[in-house]
């Protein structure tokens, strides 16, 4: 099959990160067992997702990986001018939604395995669930991968790039904080604390922490913006205008510029909410959980995946880039690491998402070039 044709299987299936993905999985899992290729499975706790990974080629040394998520971000309220999990053609582009972000790339290498007959060294397929929801699937996957596979030369993540080799990107962190008050009369606020303005004071602090990250000696001009964001971006809380709220909860993620460590943020944020409820007159509580860790990719001066993209794509320079993929799992595993692939991430996560044709096409010319380079 061509990469279109597999990309219409994959875009068919609803892997929003909510659901299951095991659909998805066994279709490629059957389509891989028309080559006699079998592959992993590393289940979520719940059983209901699963990470896959399939080699292809000799058990030796020196392979690449080519590694992709499998889940999408959801529809839900967004303007489609057509069915979003089924593909549309329309000036030499494919609409539906993953076919940017990411399952362009995991067709074009799904459609380049009947090609990989003759390799010397192995290409490795790594498919993962939950990127979307903070990276959270990636990480067991990659450590089965570290135990059981021989050395790898290079890990691609084939994030939309627009085929432009990128060799660094921000972390992401992601947290859950949740205020409980003491409920009163709200003209009686003498009796009760409202959980509501706490967690005003507490985004206000958070507030000073972002605006502290933008000082001079914290910027990396190589990224846009070029600083570590700090950003509150949900709450809800009380049940009436006229009570004291005893709930609230806010949600509020870092994007770490490499080496910048966002656990050193956290701990700040919890001695100041330590010390704000031994201050308070009143029996409040604040918890913080932190639902999503990716570390960020770091640039290094000696990196096997920028080398072989380079020779294969003739990049002849490299970009950063302030969104958070799972290139970071790999490199903090020991691999050499980059993302590289074809779509724009403009198009992610957006209504009537789309690849161009073109742009599948030359992510098939560089697999090609890949599969002879290992062959």
């Amino acid at each position: 099959m061509k990469t279109p044709e597999i990309l219409e299987y994959l875009i068919g299936f609803d892997t929003t990160s909510r659901l299951s993905n095991l659909a998805l999985i066994d279709w490629v899992e059957d389509y891989l067992g028309g080559f006699g290729i079998s592959g992993t499975r590393v289940f979520s706790p719940e059983q209901d997702k699963a990470n896959f990974f399939a080699s292809i080629g000799p058990p030796v040394p020196g392979g690449v990986v080519l590694s992709g998520h499998t889940d999408v971000v959801p529809v839900d309220g967004q303007s489609w001018d057509s069915d979003p999990f089924q593909i549309a053609e329309k000036d030499a582009k494919l609409f539906g939604r993953g076919t940017s972000d990411m399952k362009g790339f995991l067709a074009c290498c799904l459609a380049a395995v009947p090609h990989m007959h003759a390799l010397r060294r192995p290409i490795h397929l790594a498919l993962s669930y939950d990127e979307e929801v903070g990276c959270t699937g990636v990480s067991s996957m990659v450590a089965k991968i570290v135990r059981d596979l021989p050395p790898i030369e290079a890990v691609i993540i084939g994030e939309p790039t627009n085929m432009q080799l990128i060799t660094g990107h921000k972390g992401i962190a992601a947290f859950e904080t949740k205020v409980i008050g003491v409920p009163a009369h709200s003209s009686q606020t003498q009796l009760g604390a409202s959980a509501v303005m706490i967690a005003a004071d507490l985004i206000s602090f958070l507030k000073t922490q972002a605006a502290a990250l933008q000082a001079p000696e914290h910027l990396n001009d190589a990224f846009d913006p070029p600083f570590t964001t700090l950003t509150v971006n949900q709450i809800n809380g009380g049940t009436a205008i006229n009570i004291l709220a005893e709930h609230c909860r806010f949600l509020w993620d870092i994007r770490s510029l490499p080496g910048t460590h966002a656990a050193d943020i956290e701990a700040a944020f919890a001695q100041h909410c330590a010390h704000y409820e031994a201050q308070s007159p009143h029996a409040i509580a604040i918890k913080t959980n932190a639902f999503a860790n990716a570390p960020g990719l770091e640039v290094r001066s000696k990196n096997a995946a920028e080398d072989l993209v380079r020779r294969l794509s003739g990049a002849n320079q490299s970009s950063m880039v302030a969104f958070a993929t799972e290139a970071g799992f790999f490199q903090a595993a020991g691999y050499d690491t980059v993302v590289f692939g074809p779509g724009n991430i403009a198009q992610a996560h957006q209504p009537n998402e789309f690849i161009s044709i073109a742009q599948l096409q030359a992510c098939d010319a560089f697999l090609a070039k890949l599969i002879s380079h290992l062959s």
